[in-house]
């Protein structure tokens, strides 16, 4: 059975989150950078969340060819790569501030 795929409106709503997961953990990337050196062991955390933007990054370019193969009239590449202006908020865990 051939599964369902996403729909232009899903599409849009997925880019913006990812947009703003990505934004977050360069926000993160940094933060670390500047707290820890960038080599030997205490650079881990930071080299980690550089491979998670890599993933993030390579997930959304698969997403954004499936989004042109399946909706070629209304597909752009601002769907998974919107303006600043464009993104949604993104979603935080209730509990303490990360930034304390």
């Amino acid at each position: 059975m051939k599964k369902k795929r996403l729909t232009l409106g899903e599409h849009t709503q997925l880019g913006r989150h990812l947009a703003v997961i990505r934004d977050e953990l360069t926000t993160l990337h940094v933060q670390l950078g500047n707290a820890y050196p960038h080599t030997g062991p205490e650079s881990g955390p930071a080299r980690n969340l550089a491979k998670a933007t890599k993933a993030l990054d390579e997930a959304r370019s698969s997403l954004e060819n499936f989004l042109f193969r399946e909706h070629p009239e209304q597909a752009t590449t601002h769907i998974y790569y919107p303006a600043t202006e464009d993104r949604a908020r993104p979603i935080r865990a209730k509990g303490p501030a990360l930034d304390g």
